[in-house]
């Protein structure tokens, strides 16, 4: 079950992440979504923040559509890398490597390799991070204490959102929501995250267990 519900967090909007094309600082909008300039110069500030991250560690809580509770460990090394270590019991690991993210499941013995410009992480770990050409920004929403962005592909036949919410003073991550294209939303909500150095690189390569030699 806990690989189901990391896979749908990891690709239910698959692509919208993964857009190439050159920084937007006003992002495109969806069809009839006009954002003003106070929401743009929010978005403005978000990809300032997430521009400056680089070594963090900390800790997340992922509760999927069905109120599934798992967490465990992050760490990032942007641009392009991070480890989500989950447990307890720990059998689910997932690792990008800058090129492509992994998810191993020891209790299900599977191992499975995907391109990470595929995925809504490539959103967080790029660098510059790119909200325009194919990602539509469809709302810029106040929260207590912050505010929050949702964006989708505008890609035809990929379909759900993601949404990330920030705190405001000082701009902070404190989650991110996935909904898919059947209405299942599965929410990752970061409950830590603070400045790292050195961290070690290995920790940002995962090796498929039945091929030890393979990257």
């Amino acid at each position: 079950m806990l690989r189901r519900h990391l896979l749908a967090a990891l690709f239910a909007v698959a692509g919208t992440a993964g857009a190439t094309p050159a920084l937007a600082q006003s992002p495109p909008t969806a069809p009839g979504v006009s954002l003003s300039a106070d929401d743009r110069a929010l978005v403005d500030r978000a990809v300032a923040y997430l521009d400056g991250l680089g070594e963090a560690r900390g800790h997340f809580v992922q509760t999927d559509a069905r109120g599934h509770v798992s967490g465990g460990e992050l760490y990032l090394s942007r641009p392009g890398k991070a480890r989500f270590e989950y447990g307890a019991p720990p059998t689910l690991l997932v690792v990008a490597d800058g090129r492509s993210v992994a998810v191993l499941d020891r209790r299900l013995k599977t191992f499975n390799r995907y391109a990470l410009g595929n995925t809504p992480l490539a959103l967080f770990l790029q660098r510059p991070v790119r909200l325009g050409g194919k990602v539509e920004v469809t709302g810029v929403d106040r929260v207590p204490g912050g505010f929050s962005l949702t964006a989708r592909s505008g890609v035809k036949g990929l379909h759900g959102q993601i949404t990330l919410t920030f705190s405001d003073n000082p701009v902070a991550i404190r989650q991110w929501s996935l909904l898919d294209a059947q209405g299942a939303r599965t929410t990752v909500r970061i409950t830590a995250l603070d400045p790292a150095h050195g961290l070690d690189p290995g920790l940002f390569e995962l090796r498929d267990p039945s091929n030890p030699g393979s990257l």
